[in-house]
């Protein structure tokens, strides 16, 4: 796709220089604001490294459209067109970022005529850096990355995560999920960040990965990465995916997210 190795470089470059800023931030302290709820957490950080991000990649690519986790918090809106469009998270698992957990990652997707064409995915406190793009095959460190393969839940290690929500509902179908999972797969684990979630998937470390209320920004660089390693992503209902209906499945095989999806009790979010 023209221009496709040159979006990659610049948004490499801006990624890495970002990464410096959490590295840095991580083991100071931190101006904390909250946003939907008292655990839905935004610092300072997550404001400059969107701020850098999104200010590096307009010099370059001043055509490009933009979708922010920070920019629609304060009230941009969230559209999705054909148009070049880049989909940020600057610090996915800001809650393990303000305790100094290090599982926290840069996560961007860019999407041209709403296919995802590109995906990185950085945690600079742990040196982990995933990119994909399309066609060329995922890779960690540069290395190449291929799911597990496994296609059968009873043998899978499966991520997901409770969220922020406090809606009664929303916790009732989470903890619902969750009990029918118990002793029906290897186990159960939560790293934090969707984006890390994902890309445990893509790198065989996982082999699902599903979650309710999740965001555009939290998926759009995984999307890339997962499937670009072998992988299938889907909605949890099981067809395609879709960006804005903030949920995801994430599978080291076709079957295993159509098994996954099968048993999971749904759940109807407001569209991004």
């Amino acid at each position: 796709m023209e221009n496709l190795d040159e979006y990659f470089k610049v948004c490499l470059d801006l990624t890495k220089e970002a990464g410096q800023v959490i590295r840095e931030a991580i083991v100071k302290s931190k101006q904390i604001q909250t946003k939907s709820s008292d655990i839905d957490l935004v610092t300072e950080t997550d404001q400059q490294v969107e701020k850098l991000l999104i200010g590096g990649l307009q010099k370059n690519f001043p055509d490009h459209k933009f979708i922010g986790e920070e920019s629609t918090a304060v009230g941009q809106k969230c559209v999705l067109t054909d148009d070049p469009t880049w989909i940020i998270d600057p610090v996915d698992g800001t809650m393990n970022f303000v305790h100094g957990l290090p599982l926290v990652a840069i996560s961007i997707g860019l999407l041209i005529k709403k296919t995802p064409v590109i995906g990185i995915i950085y945690n600079p406190i742990l040196d982990q850096l995933y990119t994909a793009r399309l066609g060329q095959g995922a890779f960690l460190n540069g290395k190449p990355i291929r799911v597990s393969g496994t296609k059968d839940l009873s043998q899978a290690l499966v991520c997901s995560e409770a969220g922020t929500s406090k809606d009664p509902e929303k916790k009732r179908v989470v903890l619902n999920n969750l009990a029918k999972l118990i002793g029906s797969c290897h186990g159960i684990r939560a790293l934090g960040s969707a984006a890390l979630n994902m890309a445990s998937v893509a790198a065989g470390g996982t082999d699902c990965y599903f979650e309710f209320g999740i965001h555009a920004w939290d998926m759009a660089a995984g999307d890339v990465i997962v499937r670009e390693a072998g992988g299938t992503v889907t909605d949890t209902a099981g067809g395609p995916l879709d960006l804005m209906n903030r949920r995801v499945i994430c599978a080291s095989s076709e079957e295993l997210a159509k098994q996954l999806s099968e048993i999971l009790e749904q759940f109807e979010m407001e569209r991004d």
